[in-house]
């Protein structure tokens, strides 16, 4: 290590948010592979770009103003 960072370098702090986050891990295990589980079903999805791109391209275009409907034309 450096001089520099010798001089510099503060005394290993641990906020009490990471403190309190690993007691709870400690305590429960069971912990992790929850947020583990709750990320698969949420987050970590197989994306199908075949149909994303149909989906994408059968798209209708959304009029510039969507709150005005055209009076009847008879």
């Amino acid at each position: 290590m450096s001089i520099l960072l010798r001089i510099f370098r503060r005394p290993d702090y641990i906020s009490d948010t990471t403190e309190f986050i690993e007691q709870l891990k400690a305590t429960k295990p069971s912990v992790e592979a929850g947020q583990r589980a709750g990320r698969a079903l949420l987050w970590d999805k197989h994306v199908d770009r075949e149909a994303s791109r149909e989906w994408k391209a059968a798209r209708v275009r959304q009029k510039p103003y969507v709150y005005f409907s055209k009076p009847d034309s008879r």
